[in-house]
């Protein structure tokens, strides 16, 4: 349905560069990225708002690469709404369809229906300072909608939201998307993309540097950037030897870790676990293949525990609850061991 082919742009020091990537007809497409990476202006090269230097946009097999945005049926919801405030919301809405001179009856009936799929209906006579965020991101969508465009662009469409906002926003994106309406929606947070996303292209230093379903970005992520934003903490480039068919092992800097694999010997990546890994302010014995002393160079709170970063050689992060930490009084400087089985390790080649 719609192609992106080497899409590059320079904004002064701003730039991106061969941007490439496929949205099917109906899917769910989500850009994960930092904030200020170039997300939002990504969009509005699709919606045409701005021109591309190089590379095309396909949609249809058509090239809209030098099409206005008023004729290139996509509609693009902006971070904040961007509702017009001299005007109620059946006028804000309405807007969008004066350009298809409707009958009146038609366009009655549309701003109805609209209204009644995103749950507005209530709110047709109120004016847009009166809205709350939520409600206001609701008309906003309404507002695009109703021309019913081939393509809806979100520009960080739950980030003003608190959290129930956010979580009634997901289920009713969910909901439009599964009545067949093709989403391209750009976010910085990878939460919120793998509750939505089919589909997931993670801009990284000015391009795509994966795009995948969000399970295999998860589990074989490509490079450290990626695991970092994603959640993981112990990501390592190194090479892998092998020590029998299932047991390999992995050396990074000058460490070395037993994995479980049936990987070929070769250059890879090593994935461990926060969760999986274990702390122990002396060594002992237990059946876990790898043991390390190292130093306690960082501890924060985490969203389901206490994160403890530990110099062994390389960083590593280990999870641990907040009784844990406090009866081990662990605190920086700290010169602990920590644990982990080789099978807890995950191993990607490199192709």
């Amino acid at each position: 349905m719609l192609e992106i082919k080497n899409i590059s742009i320079a904004l002064g020091a701003f730039k991106l560069k061969d941007i490439s990537f496929d949205v099917r007809r109906g899917e769910y497409f989500v850009i994960l990225g930092e904030s200020g990476i170039g997300k939002s202006v990504l969009l509005e090269i699709l919606a045409g708002l701005l021109h591309q230097k190089t590379g095309s946009i396909i949609l249809n097999n058509k090239d809209v690469s030098h099409v206005p945005i008023q004729k290139r049926d996509v509609g693009l919801v902006y971070q904040d709404q961007a509702l017009f405030p001299h005007l109620n919301v059946r006028k804000n809405i309405e807007y969008s369809l004066k350009c298809k001179k409707l009958k009146s009856a038609d366009t009655k009936m549309k701003i109805s229906e609209i209204a009644a799929q995103l749950g507005v209906e209530h709110l047709l006579n109120r004016m847009p300072g009166t809205l709350s965020l939520g409600e206001a991101q609701r008309v906003a969508l309404a507002r695009t909608l109703v021309s019913e465009p081939e393509i809806l662009l979100l520009d960080e469409p739950l980030s003003s939201l608190d959290i129930q906002a956010k979580s009634q926003m997901r289920s009713l994106l969910r909901k439009i998307n599964q009545a067949g309406q093709t989403i391209i929606h750009v976010t910085h947070d990878y939460e919120e993309a793998i509750a939505l996303a089919a589909k997931i292209a993670i801009l990284e230093r000015s391009s795509i540097s994966q795009t995948d379903t969000p399970d295999n970005i998860f589990h074989h992520p490509k490079s450290a950037f990626v695991a970092n934003f994603i959640g993981i903490r112990n990501f390592y480039n190194g090479e892998l030897k092998k020590e029998s068919v299932t047991l390999g092992i992995f050396k990074t800097n000058s460490i070395e870790f037993y994995i479980a694999t049936n990987a070929n010997a070769g250059t890879g990546n090593l994935i461990l676990k926060s969760e999986d890994i274990t702390i122990s302010k002396s060594c002992f014995e237990s059946s876990a293949k790898n043991r390390f002393p190292g130093k306690i160079i960082d501890i924060e709170p985490a969203r389901l525990g206490i994160e403890v970063t530990i110099d062994i050689g390389v960083t590593i992060s280990a999870l641990i609850t907040k009784n844990s930490l406090e009866k081990m009084e662990l605190k920086l400087e700290d010169i602990v061991w920590i644990n982990f089985k080789a099978t807890s390790a995950k191993y990607i080649e490199v192709n």
